[in-house]
């Protein structure tokens, strides 16, 4: 399959396909905003006292054994294209032993003929899978049964809601009624009987906002901080009003970088699970995100263009994110992910 025919196909202004090609065509990463690990170093341990080959990254996460602490952030689904993408990132995430996050099922609970596109466990029987609704639609018609009924699609072990307020207010076809949206997430949270998370989709989670949602319920959050795609960027593309286009640009630095989002979550509440994403284009960078506090660290758009050629190219970035997590843990003498969370050798430049 082709960019060209797995992406645009025939379904060009499909808005879950024009994003996917947005992001591997245009320029949609923040402008003068960083994820903020260039401000963290490890100090090198000459004599690590280990076996390369038994550094154990097995991890945990909503009840399923994890081979890394890694998870693929929530992207995409909702056209014949995209639901091809997610196969390739389901059957890469099974091999690897990777968490996967769904993009937005909601297309799927509004459209049953596009639910195939999530449908994902057949190829990934044993690892977690995270259905994904925005959190606003609680605010639009849907409530515990549309929210059901996304994990059913998805086959999923928790579902996660994704905040994009921003990204809303950019959008031609926003949604930016935000109002009193935490009693609402109380209340899924208390009834759905899955796990129910938070993340953002690229301008971070602050500890206060945290602590308010784990108030709530929480199970996990994912803090997806800023440094790597912004949704103002992306919109801005789509967008034919040339007011919100040009208001984008003065948002391309917005958000709180990802380094800082995990601290000061971390800090909120020392105990939550916590997904460490935003900006991640490595494995250097996932286990600094592990080092800062994160259980598990997310990969994205690093993983788009692979999985748009292949399950095989997918699965080859993955080894290598994994390769290079390793190889952190043995240059500083972290024989596991326990080990590497309670590091003292990532300091602050």
């Amino acid at each position: 399959m082709t960019r060209e025919q797995g992406i645009s196909g025939p379904s060009t202004g499909d808005r879950k396909s024009e994003h996917v090609r947005l992001c591997l065509e245009e320029e949609v990463a923040g402008v003068g905003v960083t994820t903020g690990f260039e401000r963290y170093v490890f100090r090198h341990n000459a004599l690590p006292e280990l076996n390369f080959d038994a550094i154990d990254l097995s991890a945990e996460f909503v009840g399923r054994a994890l081979q890394a602490p890694l998870l693929i952030s929530s992207m995409t689904g909702g056209s014949a294209g995209t639901g091809r993408i997610n196969e390739r990132l389901a059957e890469a995430a099974q091999l690897r032993g990777w968490a996967m996050g769904l993009g937005s099922v909601r297309a799927a609970v509004e459209r049953e003929d596009l639910a195939e596109t999530f449908k994902v466990r057949h190829k990934a029987p044993d690892i977690p899978v995270i259905a994904n609704l925005g959190a606003v639609q609680l605010n639009y018609g849907f409530g515990t049964d549309e929210c059901r009924r996304a994990v059913e699609i998805a086959e999923a072990d928790a579902l996660v809601l994704h905040l994009n307020s921003l990204q809303e207010v950019f959008q031609p076809e926003g949604n930016t009624n935000f109002a009193d949206l935490l009693p609402k997430i109380k209340r899924l949270c208390l009834e759905l009987g899955v796990p129910v998370g938070i993340k953002e989709v690229g301008w971070g989670i602050d500890g206060e906002t945290a602590l308010r949602l784990a108030e709530a319920g929480i199970a996990f959050i994912d803090a997806a901080g800023a440094g790597g795609t912004s949704w103002s960027q992306v919109e801005k593309f789509r967008s034919s009003d040339r007011m919100r286009r040009t208001a984008a640009e003065a948002f391309a630095s917005w958000g709180t970088g990802t380094a800082d989002c995990i601290t000061e979550i971390r800090a909120a509440l020392p105990d939550l699970p916590l997904i460490g994403s935003g900006g991640l284009k490595n494995g250097v960078d996932a286990a600094k995100a592990i080092a800062l506090g994160a259980d598990l660290a997310g990969v994205g758009r690093a993983l788009l263009g692979p999985a748009v050629d292949s399950a095989e190219r997918a699965a080859s970035a993955m080894e290598q994110a994994e390769f290079e997590l390793r190889t952190v843990m043995f240059g500083i003498g972290a024989g596991s992910v326990a080990e590497l969370k309670a590091t003292k050798r990532l300091i602050r430049r």
